[in-house]
């Protein structure tokens, strides 16, 4: 075996069947659209949620300090009972968020759904529609990695019985009932994931997910103090460092060393782990829909490994045009028939 692998080899080399799992953040919304979204709107973190929502006044209003984090303000008025306040409050954020559209360039959404395979999954916290826009607007051009919003989204609906997921308002293609759209869930401290069946299924892909991952790459969350439902039930799946002597877990965030190793040390084993401050250095956007196959050259099989960079700066004609590199190999593979890349049991996509 050589020591050196080419560009040439790791785009026709597809043997990893293992789910590379990525878990996006508001960070990651940002970073898709620094400037805003197509019409200037800015998408917001937890420290300037207020201000970017326009929830500001409100809460100036009511005596509470908007420069809190909202995580935090959230939670407070859950627990004091202020239904009124809360119902108002999530009026307000839906209209701001169902009004976010992608910018008609590629962003790193787009990039992100064309890097991953149809058994990687993407799952998100986020409440915004990008995700899924930037997944409908490149369907067709590859086999695309499957999602999971777990908290709910504004463009996802369900259809209970037939445990279908699809765009809210369209109709389930098994019983033709309009798909109703998922609970949206707020930042309090006691989410309860399994209380509804659309939230909780998407849960279940998710530990799935983390259960069989080869790695898990962390972008823009930082595992928020409000949702350690969330951090147990991941780490539930994922098992103990000792058990995951093999794996490798990336993190693309702003977050020092200190404060992953504090958040996050239950996920890594010893060195196995990667931080970046800027998504296009992280492995992912440089050996895309090739992970798992250049973990394995470097880690496994002690390669020295060249990376394959997105084309960040590509139109979308260029972009779809430089991805087309990698689809005869997973056409001949077809990795889709492989029913160790499925879960039992999940939510079906429309």
């Amino acid at each position: 075996m050589s020591d050196e692998r080419s560009v040439a080899d790791e785009v026709a080399d597809v043997r990893m069947r293992r789910p590379h799992v990525l878990v996006l953040g508001a960070g990651a919304s940002r970073a898709a659209c620094p400037n805003g979204d197509k019409n200037g709107k800015i998408l917001p973190l937890m420290t300037d949620f207020a201000i970017c929502t326009g929830i500001e006044p409100v809460l100036k209003r009511w005596g509470i300090d908007p420069t809190m984090n909202f995580e935090d303000t959230y939670s407070n008025l859950s627990e004091a009972g202020e239904h009124s306040k809360l119902a108002q409050l999530n009026q307000l954020v839906e209209n701001y968020f169902g009004e976010l559209k992608l910018p008609d360039y590629p962003t790193i959404y787009d990039h992100i759904v064309l890097s991953l395979r149809e058994h990687d999954i993407i799952a998100t916290f986020n409440w915004d529609p990008l995700l899924l826009q930037a997944y409908l607007r490149n369907s067709g051009r590859q086999k695309l990695p499957k999602l999971a919003f777990l908290h709910g989204n504004l463009l996802v609906g369900y259809c209970e019985t037939d445990r279908v997921l699809g765009l809210a308002g369209n109709c389930c293609r098994h019983c033709g009932r309009p798909l109703i759209r998922t609970q949206l869930l707020y930042p309090v401290r006691h989410k309860n994931y399994a209380s509804d069946p659309a939230i909780a299924s998407q849960w279940a892909l998710l530990k799935y997910g983390f259960k069989n991952a080869f790695m898990i790459t962390i972008f823009g969350y930082s595992g928020p103090k409000t949702d350690q439902e969330a951090i147990g039930a991941m780490q539930a799946a994922w098992g103990t460092p000792d058990n995951r002597n093999m794996e490798q877990t990336a993190f693309i965030t702003l977050q020092t060393d200190d404060e992953i190793s504090q958040g996050w040390d239950s996920f890594i084993h010893t060195h196995h782990y990667e931080v970046q401050s800027n998504f296009y250095d992280s492995w992912l956007a440089n050996h895309p829909r090739r992970t798992g196959e250049a973990y394995i050259s470097q880690y496994i099989d002690a390669q020295f490994i060249s990376n394959n960079p997105i084309p960040k700066s590509a139109d979308f004609p260029a972009l779809w045009a430089w991805f087309e590199q990698f689809r005869a190999a997973e056409d001949l593979a077809n990795p889709a028939r492989d029913p160790a890349t499925k879960p039992s049991r999940g939510t079906r996509h429309v």
